[in-house]
């Protein structure tokens, strides 16, 4: 593996002392994941610190660990002595961001930037350019810095998500980012707890502008209610490239027709002058835009899109995010999961209503939905839960198995609609009864925000596959 910080080049990023020499191939905050080759970086936060597990990194094969206190019984030689962790992985990234020549991507919005950020990466790595991403949703104020530094010094392409939850947060990050091209995949009600209306989120998200290189380009959802906001926003930061993806007449990047199925999303497009047939490998409309804000956004960044294109049929679904699998049933068949658990607000719920509503089950199954409350909404949190019943119903769901103190309002207007609705307090209350629920042909989607603890709920039904596979086994 090629060198990502040397001892000296890491110390004078951070300002930091050094007692010995050493090369690091990674970058870990995490002592469980750490590799051969790590700088581990030892953060300090309200609940772990860092520090306790520098010689557990170093013993899996960290080559030093930077801190910002002595650690006792650790070789000092092994160490990088800081004044503040948290600072000096940010440092580390701007650093890497100020001696790299890859071209930077930045993708925000509401919904839509992790898929969005991989099938970049998946388009632009099938296309043959060596291109670096974000891994999972590493989007904050530690995961955009922790990408940057682990950025290799041979990348064309690097592909950032930045998220936000409160004004003023993406300002930062885009300053570290310093993106070439700037995405929003789309501005919706989410995080209204610390917003007053969706036009404020707009104002957030286009903070992104502000950190985009001079020559750089931003690329906006011409079908969005916010899209004159966010272009006026662009120009005001002096970005002269802008352009629009979606089905709006307005829109460079625009879907003429677009035929959607259970499997994928196929679309007949016009790519800023240039006719296009595109199949994404993913089912849903929402694939619709977040397709063209890909190809969009490889031409913007000087990429071939007649080659990332044809990728876009081996896209596959993000865990957490949409990803599918068949889980056989220990008395015999199987049900197709869905799992879309990782986060949610309104707009992406409906996304993976349409979604459930295309998938057709099996013989004798039912479309299930297992839902968890969408977080940070706000006094509209109640009105926006309940608003979600007539998705539901159009998306033909049998069975709604519902959990969280706001589910309560979809659960009383469903009443009537869906012929077996249960609602409990907490996603363990439901694990149970999930798994008694499962029948073979069901298609099972499960969604929440991430505070909602969906995944425990997927991991539950997941383990009916190895349950099934037990009595296979016993028998040779």
């Amino acid at each position: 593996m090629t060198i990502l910080w040397t001892a000296q080049e890491a110390a004078a990023a951070t300002d930091g002392a050094i007692a010995g020499a050493w090369d690091a191939t990674g970058v870990s905050i995490d002592s469980r994941t750490v590799a051969p080759g790590d700088l581990f970086i030892a953060l300090e936060g309200p609940n772990a610190d860092g520090h306790d597990h520098v010689a557990a990194a170093l013993e899996k094969g960290a080559v030093a660990a930077l801190v910002h206190r002595g650690v006792a019984g650790v070789d000092v030689s092994k160490l990088l002595l800081v004044k503040d962790t948290m600072a000096a992985l940010q440092a580390l990234g701007h650093a890497s961001r100020a001696r790299t020549t890859a071209r930077v991507i930045a993708v925000t919005g509401s919904c839509g930037k992790t898929g969005t950020k991989a099938a970049l990466a998946h388009c632009l790595g099938v296309s043959g350019v060596r291109v670096h991403a974000s891994e999972k949703s590493y989007n904050n104020h530690w995961g955009v810095p922790l990408t940057l530094a682990r950025m290799p010094r041979e990348t064309e392409v690097a592909v950032l998500e930045i998220g936000m939850n409160h004004p003023g947060e993406i300002r930062v990050l885009t300053a570290m980012a310093r993106p070439d091209v700037a995405v929003i995949t789309t501005v919706e009600a989410a995080h209204l707890a610390a917003f007053r209306s969706v036009d404020e989120i707009a104002d957030a998200k286009a903070e992104i502008f502000e950190g985009v290189t001079s020559g750089g380009a931003a690329v906006l959802p011409a079908d969005n209610a916010c899209h004159g906001r966010l272009l006026d926003a662009a120009k005001a930061a002096g970005i002269q490239r802008i352009v629009g993806f979606g089905q709006a007449e307005a829109a460079e990047y625009r879907a003429l027709r677009a035929v959607l199925n259970a499997e994928a999303s196929c679309i007949e497009a016009d790519l800023a002058g240039r006719p296009a047939a595109i199949c994404v490998g993913i089912p849903g409309r929402h694939w619709i835009s977040n397709a063209l804000a890909v190809l969009a956004t490889i031409d913007m960044v000087g990429g071939d899109i007649g080659r990332a294109a044809p990728a876009l049929r081996s896209l596959e679904a993000v865990t957490g995010r949409g990803a599918r699998m068949k889980v056989a049933l220990p008395g015999g068949g199987d049900f197709l999961l869905i799992d879309d658990s990782y986060n949610a607000n309104p707009a992406s719920v409906r996304a993976a209503m349409s979604v459930l509503g295309a998938a057709a089950p099996g013989q004798g199954g039912r479309r299930v939905a297992i839902l968890g409350d969408m977080l940070e909404l706000g006094t509209t949190a109640t009105d926006l839960h309940r608003g979600l019943a007539a998705d539901v119903v159009a998306a033909g769901v049998d069975v709604a198995l519902l959990c969280g103190d706001e589910m309560a309002s979809l659960a009383d207007a469903l009443q009537g609609q869906v012929g077996t609705i249960v609602h409990r307090p907490t996603s363990d209350a439901l694990i149970a009864l999930a798994i008694e629920q499962a029948r073979r042909g069901d298609v099972v989607l499960v969604k929440g925000s991430l505070g909602s603890r969906m995944a425990p709920v997927v991991t539950a039904l997941k383990n009916l596959d190895a349950a099934a596979d037990a009595p296979r086994a016993a028998r040779g």
